[in-house]
């Protein structure tokens, strides 16, 4: 099924000609064949973004990437002005609510979110950085949860301050998937589960540079109790032993790291 977006009759002229008074523009077209007719339709939706009418636009791009994986849709969606930014995240919050559009979700804020626009630091301001590490701390598919991991190493650097309560929801994720891939629940294929491993193991690298003191004092704790002992010696500590002593370590504490003025 292909996707169209309304568009305004100034613009028909410019797109392909459709007909004198065109109402609608089909989103397909994006990813068609004709190079030039391509690039038409992409210039006047990039115009109508830009404009009183970009939330429609918004919201008809993001339906069609969940439907296509377009990757012009994601060129599109990654020029969003600031304006816009809260209406993207509460799209892509809802796609990623329904699990028929998880994955899918995830994939494009995967995308939007390496090319870093100006509004990415915002996220944890609405609704869609809860939802993701409610995803990661209850779903059961590995692809959903490597693709979850991997958007979230992307978003922890980004992210300006992070309080004591999100730090510890970052290091439940993490102990919730070492323990997941070490017991294979869903039985997933052993290529799902290495890619799994290899997005924990990033995970572990991010919370380790970011916050050393607070990340270690979670692992003693958590691995101390003795149903977790075979997590931390077959998953965990691997991952330790792979490490250089981070500097932090010596010179500073676990306040200090969680200290939003720093």
């Amino acid at each position: 099924m292909s996707a169209c977006v309304p568009t305004s009759p100034t613009h028909g002229p410019q797109v392909l000609a459709m007909s004198r008074e065109p109402t609608a523009l089909d989103l397909s077209l994006l990813e068609g064949s004709d190079l030039k007719e391509a690039e038409l339709v992409k210039n006047t939706l990039s115009q109508q973004l830009n404009s009183d009418r970009g939330g429609a636009i918004l919201s008809s791009l993001v339906d069609f990437y969940l439907e296509t994986s377009s990757s012009q849709s994601v060129s599109l969606l990654s020029t969003t002005r600031e304006q816009l930014h809260k209406a993207l995240l509460e799209k892509l919050n809802d796609a990623l609510s329904k699990s028929t559009t998880r994955l899918a979700a995830l994939t494009l804020l995967g995308h939007l979110t390496r090319k870093q626009p100006p509004w990415v630091h915002l996220v944890t301001r609405c609704p869609l950085l809860a939802s993701l590490l409610r995803c990661l701390k209850t779903d059961g598919d590995a692809v959903v949860l490597s693709t979850g991991v991997l958007v979230l190493v992307t978003l922890l650097p980004m992210i300006p301050q992070c309080g004591k309560q999100l730090v510890y929801d970052f290091f439940d994720v993490f102990g919730r998937l070492a323990s997941w891939s070490l017991r294979n629940p869903a039985q997933v294929p052993v290529l799902q589960l290495l890619h799994l491993q290899g997005a924990l193991y990033s995970l572990f690298h991010r919370l380790y540079g970011m916050f050393p003191v607070n990340f270690l004092s979670y692992l003693r704790l958590h691995y101390s109790m003795k149903e977790n002992t075979d997590t931390f010696h077959r998953v965990v500590k691997p991952m330790l032993d792979h490490v250089r002593v981070h500097p932090e370590l010596v010179t500073g504490t676990q306040d200090h790291e969680l200290d939003p003025t720093k």
